[in-house]
C-alpha cells in the first residue's frame, strides 16, 4: 500500500469511529442545542484539536509505550474517566435549572472559549481515544513513512474529526432541535450525562485490562 493510499485508509478508519456514539458526539449535541451554535462549533473544534494531539502520539510511536507500561495505561483510564464522571455530574446537577427565554430565543450567558476546552478536555481524558488512534495508525501506516506524512496526517486528523463535529453542531442547533430541548431540558441533560457517567465508569471498571 502507498502512503497516499495508507493515509486515505487511515482518514477513513478515523472518521468512522468519530461517527460512533460517544462522550464526544453527547457533548457537541447537547453545547449546540441548549447553548449555542458558536458554542457548539467551538465544543467541534475542541475535539479535532485533541484528535492532532492522539496523531501527534501516534506518530510519535507512544501507542507502544501505553501497550508496554499497563500501570501507565490503566492510570490515564481511571483519570480520565473520572474526568468524564465529574463532567456528567455537572451537567446532572443542572438539568432542572431553567432558560430563560427572551422572543423565542434562549437567553444564555456566551462562552466560547469554555466550550473549545472542554470539548478539549472531553476528548483528552478519553485513553480509549489514544489508543484507538495508535492502532489504526500502526496497523495502516508504513513503517517508515516519507516526511511529507508528518505534515499533512495532523491538519487531515483535524478537519475529519472537527468536520464531523461541525456538522452535529450545525444540525442540532437548528430551531426545531432546540424547541425539543426546550420542553425537555431536564431529561435530556440528565440522560446526557447518564451516557457520559456510564462511558466514564466503564473506562474505571476496564482499567485492568490491556487494549482497547
Amino acid at each position: 500500500m502507498t502512503a497516499s493510499a495508507a493515509i486515505a485508509t487511515i482518514l477513513v478508519a478515523l472518521l468512522i469511529g468519530a461517527m460512533s456514539p460517544g462522550p464526544s458526539f453527547v457533548l457537541v449535541a447537547r453545547n449546540s442545542i441548549g447553548l449555542s451554535r458558536a458554542d457548539g462549533l467551538a465544543t467541534a473544534l475542541g475535539m479535532g484539536v485533541g484528535g492532532v494531539f492522539f496523531s501527534g502520539v501516534a506518530l510519535a510511536g507512544l501507542y507502544t509505550l501505553l501497550s508496554a507500561v499497563g500501570w501507565l495505561y490503566a492510570g490515564l483510564k481511571i483519570a480520565g474517566g473520572l474526568y468524564l464522571v465529574y463532567i456528567a455530574s455537572k451537567i446532572w446537577r443542572g438539568a432542572a435549572r431553567p432558560l430563560l427565554i427572551e422572543d423565542g430565543r434562549v437567553v444564555q450567558t456566551a462562552n466560547v472559549p469554555k466550550s473549545f476546552w472542554l470539548g478539549l478536555s472531553t476528548q483528552l481524558s478519553n485513553p480509549k481515544t489514544a489508543i484507538a488512534y495508535g492502532s489504526i495508525f500502526a496497523a495502516l501506516l508504513p513503517q517508515h513513512p516519507p516526511v511529507w506524512c508528518y505534515f499533512a496526517l495532523p491538519p487531515l486528523v483535524l478537519a475529519i474529526e472537527s468536520g464531523w463535529y461541525t456538522v452535529v453542531a450545525l444540525c442540532f442547533s437548528s430551531r426545531r432541535p432546540r424547541e425539543v430541548y426546550l420542553r425537555a431540558k431536564k431529561w435530556v441533560d440528565r440522560a446526557a450525562a447518564t451516557a457520559i457517567a456510564a462511558l466514564g465508569l466503564r473506562l474505571i471498571f476496564t482499567a485492568h485490562r490491556v487494549g482497547i
